[in-house]
């Protein structure tokens, strides 16, 4: 009787942490059989727990649907669950939902192993843009000269991942498919470009016709047409520079031709080009760093990116100052960085993004004293353009940005040895 009596008080008590305290909780208890609070109280947790199940489901159902890429990653960098468009997007025709596989096993993305690393060291939101390639994709490269001959699969997507820290070494991975994108900036700059191509004769024709006009006529007729001659030859440059940044776009590697160069020799050739310009601001060039620095790739177009930065430089340089050009050869990663700073205030931060983009004009506080300075050419906007196009043709990248010490715009070029 003792014992029973003690088992009941000890059960009564454990359900007292169980159910939710109230005012009414004592009475209850008294009122009702142990057995049937214990059902009860069963029952309400099975009715919690199916309800919190089919809420689960929803969300998960609303992410399998969704048409951005999911995916979650544990901290041994196995894939624990991929929506639908994850599977679609990344090919990933291996995995079950339920199973745990290494996420390099599924999907050949150093990016996307990149991005989740960052994520996991920094414990902070990440964001990176990659083009995804399929295994089964060639890409082609400066060694395979096959140009003509297409990859065996053309699906090759640019993306973007958004990339956020959770408990215990886990990372989840939003992907974007920008490849929409991509393709219709494409069509766009294809459309543009046959019509540049189009505008090339009449331009020539209105050309000609104002050089004849020129030098028969008088003044003021004479000059009025030496403005249209001007006129006509900037909108003939501007032509002449769509069409080449398209042609570069298109089939970068085509238009190279690699020859062993000096780049020190290269700088100093662009530099002669621009001097001139440069003598009527006293802007004068300093270099430092190696002498010599040797480099596998064409002559004609790395002095073309070096005018355009030399002049973008002069432009934006005030009188009587300095343009400083560095060169490093970096032996560890066979990288050699070029970096071009003028002494003048800098981008502003609203152009920083948009620097390299297509006919993009900067804030008019950037050119001095507010009027256009004098150039090889009146601007484009399509200068540095042309140039990130060519380094990457290259291999390299170009960046824009300003020195943290000096203030001046600071232009960084990287570029790849090949053995």
């Amino acid at each position: 009787m003792i014992l029973l009596f003690w088992n009941r008080y000890r059960l009564k008590a454990q359900l007292k942490d169980v159910l939710t305290a109230s005012p009414d909780t004592e009475e209850l208890l008294g009122s009702l059989p142990t057995l049937t609070l214990i059902k009860r109280e069963i029952v309400y947790i099975q009715q919690q727990y199916d309800q919190q199940q089919q809420e689960l489901n929803l969300k998960q159902k609303i992410v399998d649907i969704a048409p951005i890429a999911y995916l979650r990653i544990d901290e041994e960098n196995q894939l624990l669950w991929c929506n639908q468009q994850a599977q679609n997007l990344l090919q990933i025709d291996r995995w079950q939902p339920g199973q745990i596989r290494l996420l390099l096993e599924l999907v050949r993305s150093y990016e996307l192993d990149q991005l989740i690393e960052e994520t996991r060291q920094t414990q902070a939101p990440q964001v990176s843009q990659w083009t995804f390639y399929p295994t089964n994709y060639v890409p082609p490269s400066p060694e395979n000269r096959n140009y003509d001959k297409k990859p065996l699969n053309s699906s090759s997507v640019a993306l973007k991942g958004f990339g956020y820290p959770f408990p215990q070494g886990q990372v989840v991975v939003f992907i974007e498919n920008q490849q929409p994108l991509v393709e219709l900036s494409r069509s766009r700059d294809r459309a543009l470009s046959d019509l540049t191509h189009e505008l090339r004769t009449p331009l020539t024709s209105i050309s000609l016709v104002s050089e004849w006009l020129e030098h028969r006529l008088q003044d003021p007729e004479r000059r009025r047409a030496t403005q249209m001659l001007k006129e006509t030859q900037r909108l003939i440059n501007l032509v002449e520079d769509w069409l080449e940044l398209s042609q570069l776009q298109e089939n970068p590697h085509q238009t190279l031709s690699l020859e062993s160069v000096q780049l020190n020799d290269i700088l100093l050739a662009a530099w002669q080009v621009v001097e001139p310009i440069a003598q009527q601001k006293q802007v004068n060039l300093e270099t430092s760093g190696l002498p010599e620095v040797e480099f596998s790739g064409d002559r004609f177009r790395l002095i073309q990116v070096f005018i355009n930065l030399f002049d973008n430089s002069i432009k934006h340089s005030p009188n009587n100052s300095k343009i400083l050009v560095n060169l490093t050869n970096h032996q560890i990663n066979q990288t050699i960085e070029i970096g071009i700073l003028d002494q003048g205030s800098g981008f502003s931060e609203q152009d920083l993004p948009h620097i390299f983009n297509r006919l993009y004009r900067g804030d008019t506080s950037r050119t001095r004293q507010g009027v256009e300075k004098e150039s090889l050419r009146q601007g484009s906007g399509l200068g540095l353009a042309i140039a990130q196009e060519i380094i990457q043709a290259h291999g390299g990248t170009i960046t824009a940005k300003n020195h943290p010490d000096l203030g001046g715009a600071w232009i960084q070029i990287l570029l790849t040895k090949t053995s």
